[in-house]
């Protein structure tokens, strides 16, 4: 059975761009607002697992991670710090 819904107290520049866009749809405002609400509902939340799957999948290329790129810091600095010590004074 159909409930109905009541919003109280929804800003004016809201309920503004609400129009807008109920328009811009081709909707009535009960319409646009109903499809937003379905819309919101029916979306599956992703585990981290499967973000991470997706991800992989894409193909993209991310940057290193920070445990990575501070092992190779510290690598850079002992070489240099091995380099100094073997240079005659």
């Amino acid at each position: 059975m159909p409930v109905s819904l009541s919003i109280k107290n929804v800003p004016d520049d809201v309920a503004e761009r609400l129009r807008e866009r109920a328009k811009r749809n081709h909707r009535s405002l009960q319409g646009e607002l109903l499809a937003l609400l379905e819309e919101a509902t029916l979306k599956k939340t992703l585990t981290v697992e499967e973000a991470r799957e997706r991800v992989k999948a894409s193909g993209l290329k991310t940057e290193p991670d920070s445990v990575q790129i501070i092992r190779e810091m510290r690598e850079d600095r002992d070489r240099e710090l091995e380099e100094r010590s073997r240079k005659p004074t």
